[in-house]
């Protein structure tokens, strides 16, 4: 469905992106994490085709860069940082539904689920709504169409906690049509949509963990952690899980069971910098996913 080859990006002599591959298959639904400045809005914007790069960017096989029209057919996008349109809400979301042939009825409906009602605001300028109303806009955009491909950029940032829930409810139904790419800073907020994490640090992917859809969430796994340098804050937050710390505080081990994975991984995304090597394996099983920094 997806395919990232060798995938590297600079401006300016700094590497953004430095040799990133990714195969993402139909239905995956990825949450794509790491701090600022890790690659996350870079890759999606290769992704969409607006960036050159060096390497292979591919959607079913067409390449976003010349077969755009074809490509942003089947993706729907919700950008990080609303776009500064002065067109009227109502023209905007005509000329969205007109432009993927979708109806714009439909979504009207969904930005109502976000909790804004366009007719109330149909006449003004995109630009001078606030942050929350964009983004229901555009989420609603995004949704209101067939799409095969959902691609999101932190799109929960600027919604209100009752429109967020609701956000990801509206996520909930479509995981089985589409295939998803979150990029988010909040892995706990996502953990029971997605099933599969990639994490980048640097530009390059440091993490790339799938978890099933099915019982072996059951299971316990075994982690161990091994760091830079002692740090008070990450200690305490090990020991929380109670994990035990070698003699040096620079290796940690313990065990995380299968539910509390992503929530795990999302608590130690916050110390990408200080992780030198992460592993977890099943409890009763000798393969690892690693990742190192």
């Amino acid at each position: 469905m997806i395919h990232f080859q060798n995938v590297s990006k600079t401006f300016k002599r700094n590497r953004v992106l430095d040799g990133i591959s990714l195969d993402i298959g139909l239905g995956e639904r990825v949450a794509l994490i790491g701090s600022n400045g890790a690659g996350k809005t870079t890759l999606i914007r290769c992704l969409l085709g607006e960036y050159t790069h060096e390497g292979e960017v591919a959607i079913e096989g067409r390449t976003p860069r010349t077969h755009r029209t074809e490509v942003l057919a089947k993706v729907g996008f919700v950008p990080q940082l609303p776009p500064p349109l002065k067109m009227p809400v109502g023209q905007l979301i005509g000329f969205a539904a007109a432009l993927c042939g979708s109806d714009p009825q439909r979504i009207a409906a969904l930005a109502l689920r976000l909790g804004l009602d366009v007719e109330r605001v149909r006449s003004q300028p995109f630009v001078k709504l606030s942050g929350g109303q964009k983004q229901k806009i555009l989420i609603a955009i995004a949704l209101g169409r067939e799409a095969k491909v959902l691609v999101m950029d932190e799109p929960a940032a600027n919604l209100d906690p009752e429109a967020r829930k609701i956000f990801f409810e509206l996520l909930a139904e479509r995981q089985h049509e589409s295939t998803m790419i979150i990029s988010s800073h909040r892995l706990n907020e996502v953990a029971t949509l997605v099933n599969r994490v990639v994490e980048l640090d640097m530009g390059k992917v440091v993490l790339d963990d799938r978890v099933a859809d099915d019982v072996s969430l059951s299971g316990v796994l075994d982690c161990r952690i091994r760091v830079k340098r002692s740090e008070p804050a990450f200690a305490k937050a090990l020991a929380a899980w109670d994990f035990r710390a070698s003699a040096d505080g620079l290796e940690w081990t313990g065990e995380v069971a299968g539910p509390d994975r992503l929530r795990f991984l999302g608590m130690t995304s916050r110390y990408v910098a200080l992780i030198a090597d992460l592993s977890l394996a099943e409890a009763e099983k000798v393969s690892l996913r690693e990742a190192a920094t």
